[in-house]
């Protein structure tokens, strides 16, 4: 029955196995289904179904090889040399070839769309031999480890539609990759709204025990989640409540893990319109926000770190400066913005289905009362909290947006290109902030820590610097992995350079 594991038969093949893993998420799984250009939720789907040249391991903070089995670096970094995995078959029945790969790259780049900047250092892509693929850089950049990226650095074999149209043949619900499994059936509406299946012609083999199937579960509520779990109708659950999860620790049925994770949740502000448009107004706002005992009411799920970039990446600061509760420091803001003893009413959106964003929109709505502010606190899809963020409008959008961040590859560059670069059209920079020094500043800082990791760093520390004396955002916490999986399921890690990603394959059930 889907949802329930059962047990493989050592050294099935994946034409003979019958084992589902089934994975509980709170939100919507698929967004988007272009691999070029794909950057949200779908990754924990997206990553089955998809590889990338290389693969980092958080364990030993080293690239490992995946599609590529090896690599060198030539010109002081500009140029690189990756030599591909003989016998790799796209799902589409055709072969990878270095052609392949840089086709997928080129197109990734040509479409300039979601993650397509950890490209931005590329000049070309190209395949001397069948097997050898060589890309160029304009300036020194570490391609081995973008090459590793979450997002926008998928293999795909571009031939699965005529060009003109393979955009909507991946929105179809199809997918051209070379990952493990492959895609079953697709119902976005349902409560099981996408089943992969074990591609039988993976270059990894089946020999031994794998699930030869995965099922995504949509579950909004973390108490109907925990009682799945221990029932047995699904395999893991992304997101309990520190409550739910601390009630499964020691139970027979389950597992549990709670690792460190790149992935912060930020308070975006509107910088655009409405009295966020203040500086002094927004930080008032962020010294009203009691930043520990929002900590302390998710009871170890999560910690907070200093400034923007989390602990584990190039550029983390312990020192670096965090707004902290102060209603002496908010009133005096509130008095400097002018807006002292006028009732103003905020609007906050933040993700249906997420206990604990939902717990922080409470608290911070609570929070600003003493200040005169009403907050309303609207729960939304996260398809439809995006496009009101996005809205052309300015008035239109929120006032305070609440979303979570991860890096797209081991490194921070990823928060400040997407949520603090100006932006002529609203993308992930939903407050919306434009500074050009900070600009400036982001426009250069990979280029410097491919040459000197201090200086990058360093760098860092000034933008983050900038941005806090802005208050375009204010960091409210860093995740800490809470998982429950059932019993008996062998070599789970976090890895938290692919958030919330489970990598079914190497599972044992």
């Amino acid at each position: 029955m889907l949802g329930l594991v059962a047990a493989a038969t050592p050294g099935a093949s994946a034409a003979s196995g019958h084992s589902t893993f089934t994975y509980d998420t709170y939100t919507q799984v698929m967004t988007s289904w272009d691999p070029s250009t794909d950057y949200s939720n779908e990754i924990i789907a997206m990553q089955e179904m998809y590889e990338t040249l290389t693969r980092y391991d958080s364990q030993t903070k080293q690239v490992t090889p995946l599609l590529a089995t090896s690599w060198s670096s030539s010109d002081g970094g500009k140029t690189w040399t990756f030599q591909l995995r003989h016998g790799v078959t796209f799902h589409t029945g055709r072969p990878l070839t270095a052609a392949a790969a840089a086709a997928s790259i080129n197109r990734t780049i040509k479409l300039n769309q979601g993650a397509a900047y950890i490209w931005g250092a590329v000049s070309s892509v190209t395949a001397p031999s069948t097997y050898t693929l060589v890309i160029h850089c304009k300036y020194a950049s570490p391609i081995d480890l973008i090459s590793s990226s979450d997002y926008g650095a998928y293999i795909f074999d571009t031939q699965a539609a005529p060009a003109a149209g393979l955009a909507k043949w991946f929105a179809a619900g199809h997918d051209a990759g070379t990952g493990p499994y492959t895609v079953e059936s697709n119902t976005p509406n349902a409560e099981v709204a996408l089943t992969l299946k074990a591609f039988t012609k993976y270059w990894g083999g089946w020999s031994g025990n794998h699930f030869t199937q995965v099922a995504f579960r949509v579950t909004p509520e973390a108490s109907t989640a925990a009682q799945l779990v221990d029932q047995g109708q699904v395999s893991f659950v992304e997101q309990l409540t520190p409550q739910l999860w601390k009630a499964q620790v020691g139970q027979s049925s389950v597992q549990t893990t709670s690792n460190p994770s790149w992935q912060n949740l930020i308070t975006f502000f509107n910088t655009s319109s409405g009295p966020m448009a203040n500086e002094n107004f927004r930080k008032a706002v962020s010294t009203a926000i009691d930043y520990k005992g929002i900590v302390a009411a998710l009871q170890g799920g999560v910690v907070r770190t200093p400034g923007i970039i989390p602990a584990g990446l190039v550029g983390y600061d312990a020192s670096a400066p965090e707004y902290g509760l102060s209603m002496t420091k908010a009133k005096s803001y509130l008095k400097a913005s002018g807006y002292s003893g006028k009732k103003e009413s905020l609007t906050l959106t933040y993700t249906q289905g997420d206990a604990d964003e939902q717990l922080a929109a409470q608290l911070i709505q609570s929070e600003l009362a003493p200040l005169g502010l009403t907050v309303k606190v609207e729960a939304l899809q996260w398809a439809t909290q995006w496009a009101k963020a996005q809205a052309k409008s300015p008035s239109a959008r929120q006032d305070i947006f609440l979303m979570y961040w991860w890096p797209d590859y081991a490194d921070p560059f990823s928060w400040f290109t997407n949520l603090y670069l100006g932006e002529a059209t609203p993308y992930f920079n939903l407050s919306y902030y434009n500074n050009k020094t900070v600009n400036a500043q982001i426009g250069r800082v990979e280029a410097t820590l491919a040459v000197s990791k201090s200086a990058g760093a360093a760098l860092y520390d000034t933008i983050q610097n900038e941005i806090y004396q802005d208050a375009p955002t204010t960091t409210l916490w860093t995740v800490k992995y809470q998982r429950v999986l059932t019993a008996g399921i062998k070599g789970y890690q976090d890895n938290p350079a692919y958030p919330n990603v489970v990598f079914v394959y190497n599972l044992k059930p």
